[in-house]
């Protein structure tokens, strides 16, 4: 059954932009909402430190509070949003040594995983890879990968994050581990929340987004080691760049000035 779902006074028209008026058909309700919300925070639409209530949301979406409070308690789990005793929910706002951490973490554990010797991306010659096991799954990559590099020239923020998200992805599910593909992926949607509401105060990120994105791709495909470690040495310090563009985004009013950490 489809659901039209729209939002209405927790963010005027403008903020919401393409997510008024979105329409929700894939997975379950709540999966479903809290992808409507993630992409809202992501996009900086939803800004860091806006608060809301699960009331409003159901209201808004026209559904019933457990799905909305489901799908809010999720996107608490995955570190987008806090609680706030008897006021609902925030989003929250990360600060810069928040991501300077987590993408450490990030990187070490991207480092792990190109040196592994069991790795299934940087495979022994006589080991089958994955390009050889899942030729389709490679040529989705390279699409999004084609895909994502357009967006980062253009300087397209909301199709690149999209894009960039869905390609990294569909790479690590390659290593065949969900557990480390999760973990990866969490990692990524919190840099770009922290991110993408800096970059929306400055005079535009146009060429100072990472765009190697058919080069890592093309790095993996001929397991050369050296070059997926360039490439993501030239990531690391991309965005690192890219979250020093702007000052602190800042929070909404009535939020703490100082970042809460976890």
């Amino acid at each position: 059954m489809t659901t039209d779902c729209h939002f209405g006074s927790v963010l005027s028209m403008e903020e919401w932009g393409v997510g008024l008026g979105r329409v929700i058909r894939r997975s379950t309700l709540r999966e479903q909402l809290a992808e409507a919300l993630r992409d809202e925070i992501l996009a900086g639409r939803l800004a860091p430190g806006r608060e809301f209530t699960v009331r409003e949301i159901a209201e808004q979406y026209g559904v019933s509070a457990t799905p909305v409070r489901e799908a809010l308690v999720d996107l608490t789990a995955q570190g987008l949003l806090e609680t706030r005793q008897h006021r609902g929910f925030r989003v929250h706002a990360y600060s810069f040594d928040d991501f300077a951490r987590m993408l450490e973490a990030r990187a070490l554990v991207g480092e792990g995983v190109v040196r592994a010797t069991r790795s299934p991306i940087v495979r022994p010659p006589s080991e089958p890879d994955p390009a050889v096991r899942s030729p389709e799954a490679m040529t989705s990559v390279r699409r999004r990968a084609v895909a994502a590099r357009d967006a980062a020239l253009a300087g397209d923020l909301d199709i690149l994050v999209a894009y960039d998200l869905r390609f990294w992805r569909e790479l690590t599910a390659l290593l065949g581990n969900p557990y480390l593909a999760e973990f990866l992926d969490r990692l990524r949607v919190r840099c770009w929340a922290f991110v993408v509401p800096r970059l929306r105060g400055t005079t535009g990120p146009r060429g100072r987004l990472w765009s190697g994105h058919p080069e890592l791709t093309e790095a993996v495909e001929r397991r050369d080691t050296a070059a997926i470690e360039e490439q993501l040495g030239v990531l690391h310090h991309s965005f690192l760049a890219l979250a020093r563009l702007g000052g602190d985004p800042g929070v909404e009013s009535g939020a703490p000035d100082s970042s809460p950490k976890g």
